[in-house]
């Protein structure tokens, strides 16, 4: 059990509820002491932070380890984030995921200094937990550790550290990014650099010459990834590629590129876009009257009357909407 003893707090001074709960952390029964966590961390006093601070460090039961991670989550405090970063070498797997998912959970930039102490850490569990923690505080001291494991062997800490220079949206990462988006060797690493991408400012030839290379990737889930980053930078050279990707064998890789050319707003789009409404998939038809309503091109009118009676309902609806959209600008 923990060595936590209740002695240590003046029973005057406690609430009636922490004084009757105190106690039960130094059951002999690891229930009674899990359900006292628990009950404690309800009341919400900080005051209390001590004793499950222990039970986490110091508890021989695993359970009761897993249950005091779970709860200090609720609590922004740079002992707490320590507390937690040590239990991501905790012997149990079940407490080092309890810590790995709190540490996740924090928003407070003050448990920034005790993250980044511990993000350099050779155990890789622990590099991969503090830089999903590191990653919505957008801390500007977590860039340098992150662009350096960006190297990591481990995919898992690379897909965590793309994470953390997406979120701070960095232009200094943008070239290394873009490195990673054309080559790294696990493909959910390349989709998220892909992803980050899309906060450029504006592409330059080497981002886009990357996104374009990812529109050829072996993994659709990447070439999906990057039609959608394509369409959000309105990379105008990339409409050639675009237009051949909605013969891609996957029609997600179809959907996102028929919107990112939407997106584009390339007139010389809209033959190709046009042949996508008399297909099988509704999903697709629709997604080519949208893209076809931003081109605001005429000539594609008559294909567009020919489908207003779609079977589908959503279909019509959004063949209604470019007819009307492109009828209501001025020739």
């Amino acid at each position: 059990m923990t060595d936590f003893s209740p002695l240590t707090f003046d029973p005057d001074t406690l609430d009636p509820e922490a004084a009757a709960v105190l106690p039960r952390l130094s059951s002999d029964d690891p229930v009674v002491r899990r359900i006292a966590l628990f009950e404690l961390a309800d009341l919400e006093d900080e005051t209390l932070l001590p004793p499950i601070v222990a039970a986490l460090r110091h508890d021989d039961s695993a359970e009761v380890r897993r249950e005091a991670a779970r709860v200090l989550a609720a609590w922004e405090r740079e002992e707490v984030a320590e507390a937690l970063c040590g239990a991501l070498l905790d012997l149990d797997e079940a407490v080092r995921l309890a810590a790995a998912q709190s540490l996740s959970e924090l928003k407070d930039a003050t448990s920034g200094p005790v993250l980044l102490r511990w993000v350099a850490h050779t155990e890789p569990f622990v590099q991969t937990a503090v830089l999903r923690a590191l990653r919505a505080l957008r801390l500007a001291d977590a860039f340098d550790p992150a662009l350096r494991a960006l190297s990591h062997p481990l995919a898992a800490v690379r897909l965590e550290a793309v994470g953390v220079l997406g979120w701070l949206k960095d232009q200094r990462a943008l070239t290394q990014l873009a490195a990673v988006a054309a080559g790294d060797v696990d493909p959910d690493v390349r989709r998220s650099a892909i992803g980050s991408l899309g906060l450029c400012p504006a592409p330059t030839t080497t981002i886009v010459d990357a996104l374009l290379s990812a529109l050829r990737d072996d993994a659709w889930q990447v070439r999906e990834e990057a039609a959608t980053t394509l369409g959000k930078l309105r990379a105008l050279q990339s409409r050639e590629a675009l237009v051949a990707s909605l013969d891609d064998p996957y029609w997600q890789v179809r959907l996102k590129s028929a919107r990112a050319l939407g997106r584009l707003r390339d007139p010389a789009s809209g033959p190709a876009l046009a042949v996508l409404l008399s297909h099988a998939i509704s999903n697709l038809r629709k997604e080519a009257a949208l893209a076809l309503s931003e081109l605001g091109d005429r000539d594609v009118l008559p294909a567009l009357m020919r489908v207003r009676d779609d079977a589908d309902p959503e279909v019509r609806k959004a063949v209604r909407i470019a007819l009307q959209q492109i009828g209501d600008r001025p020739a």
